[in-house]
């Protein structure tokens, strides 16, 4: 039986005609965009065109896009650079308990410098209150960083209402779309997001690339020191090949392809859990089902150790995960449940990630759920 990969919110297979688009660069557009010979400028013509396409799926314009390397770069850049460069006007900061570690982890930076911090809370589906956001609000507070989905969970946070409540207030609204962006709309004008970092390999681009939205009127200085590129905002040669793959990874998700996407992707997440149904195996569902990205499921199987139960799936060829890839080595349990169950609570460890990719067929779904149905039973008997 052929392998199953089952865990798209970690990371997605290139597509292959991003894969064509890359390899064709990594031969023909060797310039760097910054020279002035035709090398460099046919590179700088295409690193234009890929800058007018990010631009155009967010409703935005293309100076208010800098190529980086991802997700993390983006996050630090925008909240660190952020917190540094409006200290004067304050010193606290807004975010939620349930960001990727690329958030959290600038926050404790910021808050060894003096920062305050406020971590909002999330109830047991994992959604936090607007009511808690504007009660966190001060005078000082001049960022508000959110995710626009949760990579464990899947949930989709109500951005437009805290873009909708922060138009009435000086700060900074950043939002990282990292796990968003390839299955939903998102016009940032609409939303009122001043920043919002994005990460090519979670909709089937090259790993090591990505892009920062930024506003203009928002203004920092560049993260890394160095050359000119980007306009200034972000040094260093810009990674043509991976920039090219992103952006053809982002023309193959069309409005009409994200939807279509998502029909399906409900399927195969419907499938699955009709035959866990089904079965006599004890189960339910960590988060928000009526809020959601159809690809991420967050299952809770009682009394089954889930490091136990992703080895022996891994055995059988079936990927899937626990958490967050950035924090799976970890032997600390999810930041995420912890904040929706508690810290003690058994479902921290008895709670496991699928999540699905174009690519995906109900046929795997079917023999992943046999298998899953097979392990979870013995676990569950054998307690």
């Amino acid at each position: 039986m052929a392998a199953i990969y089952f865990d798209h919110a970690a990371t997605t297979p290139m597509h292959p005609e991003v894969v064509a688009v890359m390899t064709q660069a990594l031969t023909e557009s060797f310039g760097n965009p910054s020279s002035i010979h035709q090398f460099g400028r046919r590179a700088h013509q295409q690193l234009t065109a890929a800058r007018q396409i990010v631009a155009s799926s967010l409703n935005a314009k293309p100076h208010e896009i800098i190529f980086n390397s991802g997700g993390t770069e983006g996050d630090n850049t925008a909240i660190i650079q952020t917190a540094l460069a409006r200290k004067a006007e304050g010193m606290h900061i807004i975010t939620t308990a349930i960001e990727h570690p690329a958030v959290l982890e600038p926050m404790k930076y910021l808050a060894s410098l003096g920062f305050d911090i406020t971590y909002l809370p999330v109830d047991q589906t994992g959604m936090i209150a607007l009511a808690d956001l504007q009660a966190a609000l001060r005078p000082e507070t001049i960022l508000v960083s959110v995710m626009f989905a949760n990579n464990e969970t899947g949930n989709i946070l109500p951005i437009a209402e805290i873009g909708a409540i922060l138009k009435a207030h000086p700060a900074t609204f950043h939002v990282d779309a990292v796990q968003a962006y390839g299955a939903l709309p998102i016009d940032v004008t609409a939303l009122g997001i001043d920043l919002l970092s994005v990460s090519a390999h979670k909709f089937n681009g090259p790993k090591g690339v990505g892009f920062l939205y930024k506003k203009d009127g928002v203004n920092f200085p560049s993260f890394l020191k160095g050359g000119e590129q980007e306009e200034k905002r972000r040094a260093g040669t810009e990674n043509l090949p991976g920039i090219l793959g992103m952006a053809k990874a982002i023309t193959l998700l069309t409005p009409a392809e994200k939807a279509r996407r998502k029909v399906y992707l409900q399927k195969l997440a419907d499938t699955l859990i009709a035959q866990l149904k089904a079965s006599d195996i004890e189960f339910s569902l960590n988060g928000n089902l009526e809020n959601k990205l159809p690809h991420v499921l967050n299952l809770r199987l009682p009394r089954v150790n889930h490091d136990i139960l992703l080895t022996r799936l891994d055995l059988a060829g079936m990927a899937v995960s626990s958490g967050s890839a950035c924090t799976a080595g970890n032997i600390e349990p999810s930041h995420v449940l912890a904040a929706m169950y508690g810290e003690e609570s058994p479902i921290l460890k008895e709670s496991l990630r699928v999540s699905f990719g174009y690519e995906n067929t109900l046929e795997e779904v079917e023999q992943f759920s046999q298998r899953l149905i097979a392990e979870v039973s013995r676990l569950q008997k054998k307690d």
